[in-house]
């Protein structure tokens, strides 16, 4: 039987998936801020907004994940596997995630944040 309540594991997987997000963002920003474009601007605009997007979500995700007296610790990684203990109310769970479904769960979720900010630079008044 499971101890975690359905609505919080979307939580506990934001806190293994935005994190990483943030490192990714903040890795692009550092390329970008060497390669010789001229009009740098809008990406590092771009770029901004979604780190503070994740960032507040993140935060979010923390305090939510506070509040219930829940965990998120990462364990072993391998070349296939990186594991996660979840912890709620004394009962611990491990989980393992395939490392492609990871990175392609990122993949998604910055997909879905430049969507979000596009409608909301492009289609606010």
């Amino acid at each position: 039987m499971p101890f975690l309540p359905n609505e919080a594991l979307p939580y506990m997987e934001n806190y293994i998936y935005l994190p990483m997000l943030l490192t990714i963002l903040e890795r692009d920003r550092s390329i970008l801020q060497q390669v010789p474009l001229k009009l740098k601007s809008p990406y590092f605009h771009l770029l901004d907004e979604t780190m503070d997007a994740v960032t507040i979500d993140l935060q979010k995700t923390a305090n939510y994940l506070r509040q219930r007296n829940m965990k998120v610790v990462r364990q072993a990684t391998d070349e296939l596997f990186t594991e996660y203990l979840f912890l709620h109310n004394g009962y611990e769970e491990t989980r393992r995630y395939l490392n492609v479904r990871l990175r392609n769960r990122t993949e998604e979720l910055l997909n879905q944040y430049l969507r979000k900010l596009e409608r909301q630079n492009f289609y606010d008044p």
